[in-house]
Parts: structure tokens; sequence; C-alpha cells
């Protein structure tokens, strides 16, 4: 590999929303840095998935189902 070209990889500390700490390895900052998550990634429904349901209102999704039916080979 070609010297002086790539990020310096180092050790970090994560902390996240709830306290919980760990080490990692990482570009961030400098070697020994600590990183606070602000979003935490064991309790935000964009990693956890969410209860969050698709509603449809208006018959809208219906509708787009209903057009799109049998593109790209969908049933």
């Amino acid at each position: 590999m070609k010297k002086n070209i790539h990020p310096d990889y180092h050790t970090i500390k994560v902390v996240m929303t709830n306290g919980t700490e760990y080490l990692t390895k990482s570009t961030y900052g400098e070697a020994g840095a600590t990183l606070n998550l602000d979003i935490d990634p064991t309790t935000h429904p964009a990693w956890t998935g969410g209860t969050q349901t698709l509603l449809d209102r208006a018959g809208r999704i219906s509708r787009f189902n209903n057009k799109f039916k049998g593109f790209m080979g969908n049933s």
C-alpha cells in the first residue's frame, strides 16, 4: 500500500445514549477520543424496525399496487 494516503485507524470509545460504552476501531477523531451518540442504534426505529405500520389512506397504496401489478414479473 502507498504510504501517507490512508486515514489514521485507531481505537476510540463509543458512548451510547443509555450510558453503555465500548471500544472500537475508527478513523473518527484522535486515538482515545470519545464518540457520544445522539441516536442509539439499539433503540432507534431505523435500526430496530420499529412498530410503525404503513397506513393506507384513501386507498393510495391499493391504487399503486393495482397500477403496477405485473410490472417486473410481480403479481
